[in-house]
């Protein structure tokens, strides 16, 4: 009874891991990149309850949080960057020269890079446990599944400029020691004071997606976390 506990969070890992090459092979085989994104966001899905799976059955693991890893470099580090690939690839192709299109693709090519270093300092910092410092990985892609799932296209070299510097800016973060707050509530105390960022946060993305009403609202809400910690993490911190 025992082993089948402790399977049970692994093989929802796998299946996060299944959906990351599920979403490659949506990519590149097909050029479906809104199956693509699903398949990223069913992986991140996922990825969640591998870990609070082996909580509630109380089967935590060393091989659990490598086995997690290895899954997320793959969901959320491969599959994002071949996703961004297939949707600058063909357009920006007809609007710049090779050179500048492998420069503005050099972000995500890149992506999987930064992705399981950020993984691999993550198992090993023992300084994350209740807060972040750096972007995670499965937050980097959904700015990215985001975009695809609102239809983003490439309809100027300008487009693919912006596209680009924000795929560094991913990467960058990724690999940061900014110190991004903790989503997670006390709930020992529901107070507006004990959780003031958490309350804050919450608001603002129900106003976001209101006002958007588009899967666009995502990729903004990652972007409106990352900001709102910058302002508020080094007075928190000091």
């Amino acid at each position: 009874m025992t082993k089948i506990k402790q399977f049970i969070p692994n093989a929802i890992t796998l299946g996060n891991l299944m959906c990351g090459v599920e979403s490659v092979f949506s990519s590149l085989a097909l050029g479906n990149t809104k199956a693509a994104a699903l398949w990223i966001c069913a992986g991140i899905f996922l990825d969640f309850f591998d870990g609070l799976s082996a909580r509630l059955l109380k089967v935590p693991s060393e091989l659990g949080k490598q086995l997690d890893s290895l899954a997320d470099v793959v969901t959320s580090g491969v599959a994002p960057a071949f996703l961004m690939y297939t949707i600058m690839e063909l357009p920006a192709s007809g609007l710049m020269p090779r050179w500048a299109l492998m420069l503005c693709m050099m972000p995500f090519l890149l992506m999987p890079a930064f992705a399981a270093y950020r993984l691999a300092k993550f198992n090993i910092d023992t300084r994350q446990s209740h807060s972040f410092l750096g972007l995670p990985v499965p937050s980097n892609a959904l700015v990215w599944v985001g975009f695809a799932l609102s239809g983003l296209t490439v309809t100027s070299v300008p487009v693919a400029v912006v596209i680009a510097v924000v795929g560094i800016m991913g990467d960058i973060l990724m690999v940061s020691e900014l110190p991004l707050f903790s989503l997670k509530f006390n709930f020992k105390d529901m107070a507006w004071r004990s959780n003031r960022l958490q309350y804050i946060f919450l608001i603002c993305c129900a106003a976001i997606i209101a006002l958007l009403r588009n899967w666009i609202a995502l990729s903004a809400i990652i972007l409106f976390y990352i900001a709102l910690s910058l302002f508020t993490q080094p007075k928190q911190n000091a």
